[in-house]
């Protein structure tokens, strides 16, 4: 276990593990890192992911995730966007928004059950004509031909994988959706975070391999047509490199 000791009077953030000591510069990528992992983990364990909305629901995703996931849709400015996983409907909405901005595409939401209020918010909203709902399970043969069947030729085509975070559902997600996926875009695994949260509040140890970044990893090794990287930032001035996620290891890029 590593455990941190901030000296701000020395500007050192002090690392200890099994009984060795070193130290590092507070103020320094580094020090930011090792922090910010610890910053994510206090946050999930307090639900800091229940805070946010778009369009008036529910977001249930980490802000910096959510901004670099429309510099790639941006970018990409894809067609159709697929997400497993509805839950209250705020990704639906905040997928939409993006179209919307970009001036193309639309977005299928799939989820086993999709609760009435999340139909009806979706529905009555002013972005409803962008948005497909279907409410079934996402790895069932006949939800992915429908799903098939809605894309038809449109490309680019993104998938992103919200919904059961099992290390088994999300590889089935992933041979489902994949085929999908057009070359230079993406399929995301999200919430691979579930690794680092074993011995939270929430948490359960055996999420140190049962989880999405698993799943993707192991997809990975199968599928050479696709790599895994994180989106190169389109603006840095900043001495960072690394994402603070709750998305490790999610991004799978087609390259062929």
């Amino acid at each position: 276990m590593l455990n941190y000791t901030i000296n701000n009077e020395r500007q050192l953030l002090v690392l200890e593990e099994a009984g060795v000591s070193r130290e590092i510069p507070l103020f320094s990528r580094q020090a930011y890192e090792a922090l910010s992992r610890e910053w994510v983990r206090v946050g999930w364990a307090l639900g800091v992911y229940e805070t946010f909305t778009w369009g008036g629901a529910p977001l249930r995703q980490l802000p910096e995730d959510v901004v670099r996931l429309q510099e790639v849709i941006f970018d990409l400015k894809p067609e159709v966007i697929v997400e497993t996983g509805v839950c209250f409907g705020g990704s639906l909405l905040f997928h939409a928004t993006l179209c919307e901005a970009i001036g193309k595409g639309k977005v299928i939401g799939i989820d086993q059950q999709i609760p009435d209020g999340t139909r009806r918010n979706i529905e009555n909203h002013r972005l409803s004509h962008c948005i497909t709902m279907i409410e079934a399970d996402s790895t069932a043969p006949g939800t992915v031909a429908q799903v098939r069947e809605l894309v038809g030729t449109g490309t680019p085509v993104i998938v992103i994988l919200d919904s059961d975070h099992s290390r088994a559902h999300v590889a089935k997600e992933l041979e489902a959706y994949a085929p999908l996926v057009t070359k230079g875009s993406c399929i995301v695994a999200e919430d691979g975070i579930m690794r680092d949260l074993t011995d939270v509040p929430g948490g359960e140890p055996g999420w140190i391999t049962d989880n999405p970044a698993t799943a993707a990893r192991e997809f990975l090794a199968a599928h050479p047509d696709f790599e895994m990287r994180e989106p190169a930032w389109k603006y840095n001035r900043s001495e960072l490199r690394r994402n603070v996620t709750y998305w490790p290891d999610a991004w799978l890029w087609r390259i062929r």
